[in-house]
């Protein structure tokens, strides 16, 4: 075998073995919430239509209306759909701790967005919206409690 086939073929293997760890890293690394004013950084459009047609933007206000009606414990619970991450690594955890996320945000639809931020590669966004992601807020027990359905891609952008 020629020495250029040799190093040629050397450099493919090295090159597979770089790309290979490299994937294998970014599998391992787990993405964090960033909160909706980084998205705001690539995606100024969409994220100014989200502000301005999504209740769901401003949501955590309503809980805060409620907030003396409710035991600390009811008002933690509304944390689940009126706040981006609570409960997960990451998330929300209290207006003074995490305030980028006191409200739902993007990364309620599209998931922990950190990899993404950083990498701008939509494959970096766990999270494909479906119905079934608004479920999780929007589903029969609330619709009952509080007459709001799911609408799909409605006031998102």
């Amino acid at each position: 075998m020629s020495k250029s086939i040799f190093l040629a073929l050397t450099c493919l293997i090295a090159i597979g073995l770089i790309a290979s760890a490299i994937h294998i890293g970014a599998e391992e690394r787990k993405a964090v919430y960033v909160g909706s004013e980084t998205c705001q950084g690539c995606h100024d459009a969409q994220y100014d239509s989200f502000m301005a047609n999504s209740k769901k933007a401003k949501s955590y206000g309503s809980i805060q209306k409620m907030q003396k009606k409710l035991t600390p414990v009811e008002f933690k619970e509304c944390f689940k759909c009126h706040t981006t991450g609570y409960g997960e690594p990451g998330g929300f955890t209290s207006t003074e701790a995490t305030p980028g996320l006191k409200n739902p945000g993007c990364e309620v639809c599209h998931g922990p967005a950190s990899l993404h931020a950083e990498s701008g590669d939509p494959v970096d966004l766990a999270i494909k919206v479906s119905l079934q992601v608004c479920s999780k807020c929007h589903n029969s027990d609330r619709v009952a409690a509080f007459g709001f359905k799911p609408i799909l891609y409605a006031g998102a952008h």
